[in-house]
């Protein structure tokens, strides 16, 4: 019982940050969408691309379930999951990732949570696992992402949350008044020297 309660609320939570994430690129441009925003690179199509390589790794090699999606081998990765080329469209990375999440809920649907996977990209001892871990780390790894996704759109215009639903019309004068108070506080805290 405590199985399938904790099998359903850790899927659910995956479900959600999935969406989540992919809200993140609603009503942006192709080249807002793609831009690196970080001086690593970090861009929000990069970000919904690498996720879904993991979990099509996480909820297919590592339970022998290969995912029909093509993917490099993973001691051949080279960071080219982490952005998006000029030949791949949002649309086709988009579809990979529903694509994605498809044979992963099937994955999770079949299995028991102590169905025991191998990780062979993990180091020893740890590379012998179970469902319920790779569920636990993959929406670490979602949820993760689904922040930064988060920070890098409020960078681009302002736009929070995890639903279009909770979203509020920003205020830009509230905004800017409570960074002020946060600002405030923290040079008083630590006085800057001339």
């Amino acid at each position: 019982m405590i199985d399938e309660f904790a099998k359903g609320n850790l899927h659910g939570r995956l479900r959600r940050d999935r969406e989540a994430l992919l809200w993140k690129l609603d009503g942006l441009s192709e080249y807002d969408a793609r831009r690196p925003l970080t001086a690593t690179g970090t861009n929000l199509l990069g970000l919904v691309k690498h996720v879904a390589t993991v979990e099509a790794r996480y909820f297919g090699e590592v339970f022998d379930r290969p995912s029909p999606e093509p993917l490099p081998r993973w001691q051949d990765s080279d960071g080219s999951d982490l952005w998006a080329t000029e030949d791949e469209t949002r649309d086709q990375i988009i579809g990979f990732y529903r694509r994605t999440w498809e044979h992963s809920d099937a994955t999770i649907n079949e299995l028991p949570l102590d169905a025991p996977g191998h990780v062979p990209w993990w180091p020893e001892p740890y590379s012998n696992t179970n469902l319920f871990a790779i569920m636990v780390h993959v929406l670490g790894e979602s949820n993760r992402h689904a922040g930064h996704a988060d920070i890098l759109r409020e960078g681009l215009d302002g736009r929070t949350g995890m639903r279009p639903e909770h979203e509020k019309k920003i205020d830009e004068e509230a905004r800017a008044a409570y960074r002020a108070k946060i600002e405030q506080a923290a040079r008083a805290a630590a006085p800057i020297k001339a």
